[in-house]
This record gives structure tokens, sequence and C-alpha cells, in this order.
């Protein structure tokens, strides 16, 4: 894999032999004031710091603090021609890879360089594996024991050894990352980095030249090369955030990214290969935007091969103590309450609001409780404004309040609250299976899946109060 690599040398010709000796294999910036190099450095993202030890204005051993001091995970070789026994200790110890003396063999430097890339590689794959152990039940984040996240946590594990496109789907913080996260952490690419592209943070204007990178002088105020996230993604995983807010041009070159498997960086005439796996999220439903024109056909259909849905939190109720209690020991530790615990009253209320913004707004429920409890305890008072879930079938507010509301509205509050009542009762009567409940209400499997998930609710909970 190549890699991005800065030079820093006062003399000119210590500059190009070094440029001529690994141009070939890898991407060499040269700069001959340390000054700037450290400013390209600081806009730009370098894999390895190749830096002569003495130079005018600010010598290699400050140039490798300050690059440690920004970057600790970018390695540094040393150059000098006046090496000491103490100058290598001090180097070794300011963390510095390699010190290396002056004139040297163009394969000593190869090696050198060979060495320092790979103990980074290492170093980025153990941190990784590291955190994976650390977090939770083998799928890092993604806690929960309901049903419906037990389904999504086997699609994980078919999917991840292949080298399939995958699109996951589900509201606002159902926790699509972490799903995305954990396909990448199983997948052969583990030991890659897991890039994310958030497309809906990023300025339309400027999201093409982030995601494939752009030559020196592609547009005005590009002074140098940038490499992009496509790039930085190679050997591991690309996951496209917000995959919709791309617009129509883009698609049409991510299209090709997600079927070649090659792209074009800004201003360059060349296409380029990448091996990343791709992984794209969606929080709307890309089948509508199709049919509004709004998002390329052909691009929703290579990235629908292998479809994830996350459910919101409100289809799987079971899963939300098992969340409360993860958050509450993250954030516990944190805030330096670690013995405080939610009351059983605590857990009902959590159980019965209907967490329209999901995981997320769970997690910030459990923190703001934290930070609101006084002693070793959360209870009701320390979780406000999480009411229960309306009675199924009934107008949010009551029924004075329908009269508040436009027809169309107030229609499809009522008609939302009957199809919850009919597949409570349907499901009820069918104890909890939802083959059977299907079957009974003569419509397909799936799309009788997709009917409790838009309502939410999860079959277990209808299983204790089934007909005998």
């Amino acid at each position: 894999m190549r890699a991005r690599i800065l030079v820093i040398d006062d003399k000119s010709s210590m500059r190009e032999m070094i440029e001529t000796v690994l141009g070939l294999e890898h991407d060499v910036r040269t700069f001959g004031n340390p000054r700037e190099a450290l400013e390209a450095f600081a806009s730009d993202t370098f894999d390895l710091v190749l830096t002569d030890v003495r130079m005018p204005e600010l010598d290699g051993l400050e140039v490798l603090r300050r690059v440690k001091a920004v970057a600790p995970d970018v390695e540094v070789i040393l150059m000098t021609a006046y090496g000491t026994v103490a100058q290598a200790v001090e180097a070794v110890k300011a963390g510095a890879f390699h010190y290396i003396l002056k004139p040297f063999e163009a394969e000593e430097l190869r090696v050198a360089v060979s060495r320092a890339l790979e103990h980074r590689a290492l170093t980025r794959r153990t941190r990784r594996l590291e955190r994976e152990v650390e977090e939770r039940g083998g799928f890092g984040r993604l806690v929960g024991e309901s049903a419906a996240l037990a389904e999504v946590r086997a699609l994980i594990e078919k999917v991840a050894p292949t080298d399939v496109t995958v699109l996951v789907t589900g509201p606002t913080g159902t926790g699509k990352e972490l799903v995305a996260r954990a396909i990448h952490e199983r997948s052969p690419r583990a030991g890659g980095p897991f890039v994310v592209v958030h497309c809906a943070a990023i300025p339309k204007e400027l999201i093409e030249s982030e995601l494939f990178g752009h030559v020196k002088g592609a547009f005005s105020g590009a002074a140098s090369a940038k490499r992009g996230m496509v790039e930085e993604a190679e050997g591991g995983t690309l996951f496209l955030d917000d995959v919709n807010y791309l617009d129509l041009a883009l698609q049409a070159k991510v299209n090709r990214l997600v079927q070649e498997k090659e792209f074009k960086t800004v201003g360059a005439t060349a296409w380029r290969k990448t091996d990343a796996g791709i992984v794209a999220a969606s929080n709307v439903d890309l089948e509508e935007a199709v049919r509004r024109g709004e998002f390329r056909e052909d691009l929703f259909h290579r990235l629908n091969v292998f479809p994830i849905r996350v459910p919101p939190l409100a289809a799987r109720r079971a899963d939300i103590p098992v969340l409360a209690r993860h958050f509450l020991e993250k954030h516990g530790r944190r805030l330096r309450k670690p013995d405080v615990r939610l009351t059983p009253e605590a857990v009902e209320r959590l159980r019965g609001a209907p967490w329209r913004g999901n995981v997320r707004e769970l997690e910030n429920a459990i923190e703001r409780a934290l930070l609101l409890a006084e002693g070793d305890e959360i209870t009701p008072r320390e979780l406000p404004g999480l009411e229960p879930e309306p009675p199924a079938g009934a107008i949010a507010g009551g029924p004075s309040a329908i009269a508040d509301l436009p027809y169309a509205e107030a229609m499809e509050q009522a008609t939302a609250g009957a199809a919850r009542v009919y597949l409570r009762a349907v499901l009820e009567r069918c104890g909890g299976n939802v083959t059977r409940a299907a079957k009974h209400a003569g419509v397909a499997r799936q799309y009788f899946h997709r009917l409790l998930a838009k309502h939410g609710i999860e079959p277990a909970e209808t299983r204790e109060g089934a007909d005998a």
C-alpha cells in the first residue's frame, strides 16, 4: 500500500535522492524549510516523517516533538551526519522510530521506511483490537438482548466475511454507524482503517474533494494535493453515512466507485482502483427517494445488495434496561458516580417512554439523570420529560386535541393508532409468532416485520398476553 511520506532536509541533493529512492512506491513530499513542512503536516495527512537533524531555524528533534504532539501514531525517522550516542538516545526517548546516519545506502533507507510503516500499521491494528475487546458483548457498543437486535447481529455475521456492499437503514439515533463498525471488525479488512464520511455534514461544494481527494491546482485554493477519504480507507472499510444527502452528479461518481471499485481524484485524468469495503447508511426510504427523482436508481440497487434495517428503540423495548445500565456504567465512571443505580420505577419510566430520538436520546437521558442525581439512585424524578407512550389508538393530547389538527394529520394519527391496536391484537392471538400473525393478516412476513418496526411494536412484548 502506498504511504504518504513527508521529507525535510535543507540540502536539495538529499531531498532529490530520497524522492528518487522512495517515489516509486510511495507519495513523497519534500521541504527544505522545516516550518513550511510543519504547516503542510498540519493541513494534510502523512504516514511517516523523514527529517534531517541539523537545519537552520528548527532542528529535527524539535520537528519530532511537534509531530508527536499533533499525531502520536505517525512514525518519525531522523537523519544526521553528526550522530552521537547521546543524541540517538534523546531521539528515541522523544518518540523517534529510527535514527539513520548519513551517508546511507538506498537499500538501508528503504528497509528503515518499510519497518516504520509496518510498525505503524501493527500499532493501529493493536489499538483497534484492544478497543473491541474492551467493549461489551462481542459486538462493540451494539448492546441489547431483543429478538430484533439478534436478527441484526445474525445478518452482520453473515455478510461480514464477504466483500458484498451493505446498506444500513433505520431512523436517526438507532446506531447505524455501530452496525457498520461491527461489520468492519468482523471482516477480513478489520486490520485496516474504518473511515466515516458524514455526507450530511460536509458542504456540497467540498464533499467531492473530501471523498476523492484533489491534485494541486485542481481548483482555486488547492495549493497542494490532498488525499481523499476513499484512499484513506484503502485496505479497510469506507462508511458513507447519510448517503441520501449526496447530489445526483456526485451519486454518479459514487455509483462507479461501488460498481467498479475505482475513482478519479479531482483534477486528475486517470482512474484509480481501491480495495476498500463499502457500507452505506440512510435514515430515509431510498426507494421513495428514487421515485421522487432525488436518488439514482442504479446507485440504490448497487448499495442495496445486502440491506440491514436497524429497528427503532420503541420496537426493541426489551433492550431499554440493558442499554440504560450500559450508559449508566459508561457515564458513571466519567462523571465520578460509579455507584449510582436505577430504581425499578425509573426503569419502568424508561421502558414506557416513546424514544423518538432512539438510542441516542436514551443515552442523553441517562447522562442528564446522572448529573441530576444527588444520592446513589436515579428515580423518575431525575427523568423529566419522559412521559409514557399514549395508549394504542389514542390521539396525542386526548380527544379534545384532535380538533386542533388539520384533517389529514388527524386522520394520520387515528389510522396509526388503529394500526397499532390491530397489530398488537393479531400478535397476541398468534402467541407473538410473526409468521403466523403475517399469515393471519394476509400479508408477507417481511412486510409485517416492517409494519411492526414502523409502529414500534416488539413481538416479544405480546407473548405474555397471548391467548392460551
